[in-house]
């Protein structure tokens, strides 16, 4: 029996040489030309990028190659581009979609194979399920143009992604101020494709740019996974104290996402993040558009849009559920808990450096630092949030631990009554306080997740443990 591939929250993931191989890849390639060509694109342009594991570039020519092999034309990208990047390039050479080898966030083994539309956001989980339909079982039913031939007859074309994208992001921000402000700011590029990206934005100025884990390497040393969450950025979070950084950025593995700490090297975890970026844009910016959240985030988003008088609309967890949502109703901003936002303006496509920038903006533009900024926030919303998550690895059969929560009916989590249980994805425990338990299965590792989010700080980690038993783990 071949091996199956299936796409999860954001594409498809898996073990280098085990089944992350270069045939497993092809058929999958095959699998995303048959259908772009069912959608009558042959002859059409697809991007191809990649980020900095292991052999990246080689998975993407392999990628390359297949589609030139079905009639499909290439921008293969020129070196490791972050996925925000070839997102908008899609839109800039006015291609059909894009594909991006990579794994995001995922520990140093695995790689992966992502794909985008025609407006370089996610495809949605119905034509995911074409792709998957569409791979051929066998490496005989791929069909291959050797990369020389298709880079000689012009079917595959080596392209800079940066230069679009750097005058795409003039259109939305202006940096000057930026530059001019005398911020030290550290980066952690947590070895990844954001490296060199904010001090190539950010040079000729009073503020100054500190990198760290610039360079590529595969093993990520100083961290477990290119993931921009404790403890991965307890490096990064200190060398920010070190240095007397007014603020801490962090990308992870493919810059899509962006984790921040605030001046006193302390991190700013990824709902109050999302609070502080809408509250730009609302406040700050003065603008107004709908916001789209995925159930796994925070709250302080529906009491904003109480605020500014904004619809907010809640979704399942993944730009695949995302974009759809952010493209029909042209929402100013959409994200998730894992630190990814959307922007109005931009590709329907989590931007970690974009993100980055802005949050610098609303400093200058405020002259505060990150504290007083949240302390803003909450005043806004209330009064402070709470939020932590606990990953936990699991095997066994994922349908006795479905079966376990939905018969354990809780009265009280963490000493809070329980007011509804909303299965959108996963099983989420709406609480008395208007704070939330959810237990819900990762879309790409075998894991368990449990989140919360509270406005009792000294309940935080009853909600989380009670949620362990809940799902069976403890």
């Amino acid at each position: 029996m071949p091996y199956q591939i299936k796409f999860g929250t954001d594409g498809w993931r898996g073990h280098v040489a085990e089944d992350y191989t270069f045939e497993n890849v092809r058929r999958c390639s095959q699998g995303f030309a048959s259908y772009l060509i069912e959608k009558g694109n042959i002859g059409k342009w697809v991007v191809v990028g990649y980020d900095k594991r292991f052999r990246s570039e080689h998975f993407a020519e392999a990628v390359a190659e297949v589609l030139a092999g079905n009639g499909l034309k290439v921008y293969l990208t020129d070196d490791a581009s972050p996925t925000p990047v070839i997102s908008y390039s899609v839109v800039a050479k006015n291609a059909v979609g894009a594909v991006n080898v990579t794994a995001s966030h995922n520990p140093p083994t695995d790689n992966g194979f992502k794909v985008r539309d025609e407006n370089g956001g996610a495809i949605d989980p119905e034509g995911l399920a074409k792709i998957e339909a569409l791979i051929p079982d066998s490496i005989d039913n791929v069909k291959i143009k050797d990369v020389d031939d298709a880079k000689a007859d012009g079917s595959i074309v080596l392209f800079d992604s940066t230069i679009d994208y750097i005058a795409h992001l003039e259109e939305l921000i202006d940096v000057q101020p930026i530059k001019d402000a005398g911020l030290t700011i550290l980066v952690d590029a947590m070895w990844g494709n954001g490296a060199g990206w904010f001090s190539k934005l950010l040079s000729g100025g009073a503020t100054k740019v500190i990198e760290i884990h610039n360079e590529r390497n595969p093993s990520f040393p100083e961290m477990k996974r290119p993931e921009p969450i404790p403890p991965n950025v307890d490096v990064g979070l200190q060398a920010a104290k070190d240095h007397n950084a007014d603020i801490f950025l962090v990308n992870d593995g493919d810059a899509d996402r962006v984790g921040f700490g605030n001046e006193n090297g302390e991190f700013i975890d990824q709902l109050r993040a999302y609070g502080l970026l809408a509250y730009y844009l609302l406040e700050v910016r003065g603008e107004r558009g709908d916001i789209v959240k995925t159930l796994s985030t925070t709250t302080m988003l529906n009491k904003l849009g109480k605020v500014y008088d904004v619809p907010v609309h809640e979704t399942g967890v993944g730009f695949k559920y995302i974009a759809p949502k952010f493209t029909e109703t042209d929402a100013l901003i959409g994200g998730e808990e894992s630190g990814g936002y959307a922007f109005r303006g931009n590709v329907p496509e989590r931007d970690g450096i974009l993100a980055g920038l802005y949050m610098l903006d609303l400093l200058v533009r405020t002259g505060k630092k990150p504290t007083e900024l949240l302390a803003d926030l909450f005043e806004k919303v209330g009064g402070e949030h709470f939020y932590n998550r606990i990953d936990t690895p699991f095997e066994g059969d994922k349908q006795e631990k479905i079966d376990h929560i939905l018969s354990a009916n809780p009265e009280t989590i963490g000493g809070l009554k329980v007011t509804e249980l909303v299965t959108v994805d996963g099983y989420q425990f709406r609480l008395e306080d208007g704070g939330w338990l959810l237990i819900r299965f990762s879309g790409t590792e075998p894991i368990i997740r449990v989140y919360c989010e509270t406005m009792h700080a000294d309940k935080v980690e009853a909600i989380l443990q009670d949620g362990l038993k809940i799902a069976g783990i403890k």
